[in-house]
């Protein structure tokens, strides 16, 4: 503003000659001759004074805007360093121009090695920022996500991040520590997850519960006093505790199924339950999908998946019963499940582990099968880590009383009758009996006993010859599929080859109507052949 100045002296220099030349020259007035100059002079000087005072205002305002702006850096600056969010400043080159305390915390720098490295340094330290792709949020102005990164300490985290640009060739970057609440979602979806599964189990074993309990179960306790029992009982006793498999051996109706209950509720696992499958009642088509479970689509019919008994029984037991009937194909995945614990559903390659207590029945001899290539090698022994063999019921005489009054009890109070006791005469008559059906055919005379009693005391309902116990001592060298095979046949021959019903084989035999064809069609027997 050094004109102005000029120009305020020039006029001066000229007021004070005017003056000067007045007094010494001709007598105008001061007024009339610098009238021009006057007024000139005053408006000079007020313009100098406006601008004057628009300086000041000027210089004012300056000083309150950097005011202001040292109070607002100084505000961003507490924000700044206070955020619980980390915040970095980058420029274009992806160098770090400013970093806060919460950014060295959540990366694991110190604020001196932010700011001396580069993104493409921090992207190959393997920081969280490798999930922030740089040259794609600077092309685009704005990128948001989240990932989860391990930091150089080997703390695994997760964090959420935002960038932008918000001035030219700055950008901004904000990270905010979202590991607590992605572990709580975790938690939370594993939890939902571990509910869903056990939902499904739960009505996976209410469905086999229910079945269950439809079954006609004889036998309430295990009844008996005699040595062989107590030797049994002795065993199951020893081997209860442990999480050995069991294979229980025996003629068919001896107690094998009772006698693994015995061994499930003496052991560990007695709050899980005892899951049963009967190798001999279903398809070798059907056994698998059984054993293992499928999945939707798996094969024709699967309209869902549907979990296998292996999973029914997971920390629980499972009771194989004839187990000598299984199929080759399907011994070798048993064999797995025995060895590693694990398998596949049908239709599915997810390997499931499982943690189940085997407990194998059969009637057969597994040996003789092996022999024969009828059953694993591998397998048996494996299932004959601890064998209990149940005598049968002619080898437990003592216990046949105890039996008798046993089975009476139970029909007595499911048939409504009134019964008190036994006829000496068929106390004998029960007594000399062979009972080549073991407790299973005695419990099936005295229902039938009982449903055609007349009053408290009970008669046989038909006699029972002793010619009709087979005698197999005199086998003349036949092999034990070969007796079987003449047992059969003289029963269904007896029965006039009736399968079912009271009077049946089946009931005879103390055994299954699908059980009985099965060994039927082992041995073939047809009642059209054997006519012929």
């Amino acid at each position: 503003m050094n004109w102005k100045w000029l120009v305020s002296g020039y006029l001066s220099l000229i007021l004070i000659l005017e003056l000067i030349q007045t007094a010494w020259g001709d007598k105008i007035s001061f007024w009339e001759q610098y009238r021009s100059h006057t007024v000139a002079f005053i408006i000079v000087v007020a313009i100098q004074s406006l601008l004057i005072g628009i300086l000041l205002l000027e210089r004012s305002r300056r000083q309150r805007a950097t005011y202001d702006l040292r109070k607002s850096e100084e505000l961003f600056r507490l924000l700044f360093e206070n955020s619980k969010d980390a915040i970095l400043i980058s420029n274009d080159h992806g160098n770090y121009l400013q970093v806060n305390q919460a950014a060295c915390e959540l990366l694991g720098y110190t604020r001196e090695q932010l700011q001396e490295m580069n993104n493409t340094e921090l992207l190959s330290s393997y920081a969280p920022l490798t999930a922030i792709r740089f040259q794609g949020y600077l092309e685009s102005g704005f990128e948001a996500g989240e990932w989860s990164f391990v930091r150089l300490d080997g703390e695994c985290r997760t964090a959420s991040y935002t960038t932008c640009r918000f001035a030219p060739g700055l950008h901004l970057i904000i990270l905010r520590d979202i590991t607590e609440r992605k572990q709580a979602e975790q938690m939370l979806l594993q939890a939902y997850t571990d509910i869903e599964k056990l939902k499904e189990q739960l009505q996976a074993e209410n469905v086999y519960l229910q079945e269950e309990i439809k079954l006609n179960h004889n036998f309430g306790e295990i009844v008996g006093q005699s040595d062989a029992l107590k030797y049994v009982l002795f065993q199951v006793e020893r081997v209860a505790p442990t999480e050995t498999t069991v294979l229980l051996l025996g003629e068919t109706g001896t107690g094998k199924e009772l006698m693994a209950h015995a061994i499930h509720q003496a052991s560990p696992r007695k709050d899980r339950p005892l899951v049963k499958v009967n190798c001999a009642t279903l398809p070798s088509s059907l056994i698998e999908s059984e054993l293992f479970g499928y999945e939707k689509g798996a094969f024709t019919g699967a309209q869902a998946r549907r979990l296998g008994r292996f999973e029914l029984a997971n920390e629980g037991s499972l009771l194989l019963d004839e187990i000598g009937e299984l199929p080759m194909e399907v011994q070798a995945k048993l064999l797995r499940v025995l060895q590693e614990g694990e398998f596949e559903r049908l239709g599915s390659s997810r390997t499931i582990k499982v943690n189940v207590r085997v407990i194998a029945a059969t009637s057969r001899n597994l040996k003789t099968d092996v022999q024969h290539g009828l059953f694993r090698e591998d397998l048996w022994y494996r299932l004959s880590a601890f064998p209990i063999t149940l005598p049968s019921l002619s080898q437990r005489t003592d216990d046949i009383p105890l039996l008798v009054n046993h089975f009476i009890n139970i029909f007595s109070k499911k048939l409504g009758k009134p019964i008190k006791s036994i006829t000496p005469g068929a106390m004998k008559e029960i007594q000399d009996y062979s009972w080549p059906g073991n407790i299973r055919e005695l419990s099936n005379v005295i229902e039938r006993a009982v449903i055609n009693a007349q009053g408290p005391v009970l008669h046989l309902a038909e006699k029972l010859e002793l010619s009709e116990t087979l005698n197999i001592s005199t086998n003349n060298g036949k092999t034990l599929a070969e007796m079987e095979r003449d047992i059969i046949l003289q029963r269904l021959e007896e029965t006039r080859w009736r399968i079912e019903g009271p009077h049946g084989a089946a009931r005879s035999l103390g055994m299954n109507p699908s059980t009985l064809r099965l060994r039927m069609n082992k041995h073939g027997l047809q009642r059209s052949k054997m006519n012929h």
